[in-house]
């Protein structure tokens, strides 16, 4: 399945405009990305980012993705979101169909939902805001590489109406799944709508028991830490000591061993 036909995305094969390569054409991509990663790790950018060009060049698909997220994130060099949707478009032109639980399926599933971002939000002069295709993004990274913030946004924008039609339902379907994979913002919302009953049946005591795990796993969140409070505050004392226990028995089985 090629990313063009399955979410009608025009042209996102773009070239790599990488410096002059100082590496012997004989480099294997995987010295270069090693290189590239070592150069970075001590704060030589320049060096890392030629590096990383040169493996990129080559098929390396993590290399191509760290040059996204050096642009993205302005690390070492000016943010570039223009650069940085193009590197990303073009993992997902060339790699989409990819093994979904392949070694390479992280950086492929993290670049749809950069390319989501983009969408929903815009770049100035670049991408107009789509939230339609937005959501198409999202869903394919949520389904195809069961990524959790892909999950959770999709449950987001399901739960207000962006990009499509509300749908509680499934906004709690895939903020379930996210939450079963730890995503701690994934666990506070699941929490609350349930807590709430928002679109879906109320269940008190798992809906705290979610918040509960959601503070836990992201404390000193000032938001979950108030969904926690005001939840708890509202639910009876045997509610509490239920949702307790749930939430340790859970938090000790999710542990790592």
């Amino acid at each position: 399945m090629r990313i063009s036909n399955a979410l009608s995305v025009a042209a996102l094969a773009v070239a790599l405009t990488a410096p002059a390569f100082a590496f012997d054409p004989d480099t294997t991509a995987r010295d270069a990305f090693r290189s590239g990663y070592f150069a970075y790790k001590k704060g030589h950018t320049a060096e890392a980012i030629e590096a990383l060009s040169f493996a990129a060049e080559k098929g390396h698909t993590a290399a191509l993705w760290k040059l996204g997220r050096i642009y993205a994130t302005g690390d070492g060099v000016s943010e570039d979101d223009a650069r940085a949707f193009d590197i990303f478009s073009r993992i997902a032109n060339e790699y989409a169909d990819g093994n979904p639980r392949g070694s390479d399926a992280r950086f492929v599933s993290d670049a749809f939902v950069a390319l989501a971002g983009y969408f929903r939000d815009g770049i100035a002069g670049k991408v107009s805001s789509d939230e339609v295709r937005a959501r198409r993004f999202y869903t394919y990274a949520a389904a195809y590489f069961a990524d959790p913030e892909a999950q959770y946004q999709l449950g987001m924008m399901y739960l207000n109406g962006r990009g499509g039609e509300r749908n509680a339902r499934q906004a709690a379907r895939w903020l379930k799944l996210s939450a079963d994979k730890g995503h701690a913002q994934a666990q506070a919302e699941f929490g609350r709508i349930l807590f709430e009953g928002v679109g879906i049946r109320r269940n008190t005591v798992k809906g705290l028991m979610w918040l509960s795990i959601a503070r836990d796993n992201y404390r000193g969140d000032d938001e979950i830490q108030s969904l926690h409070e005001e939840a708890f505050a509202a639910a009876s004392e045997n509610d509490r000591r239920t949702a307790m226990a749930l939430a340790e028995d859970w938090l000790a089985k999710s542990s790592p061993k």
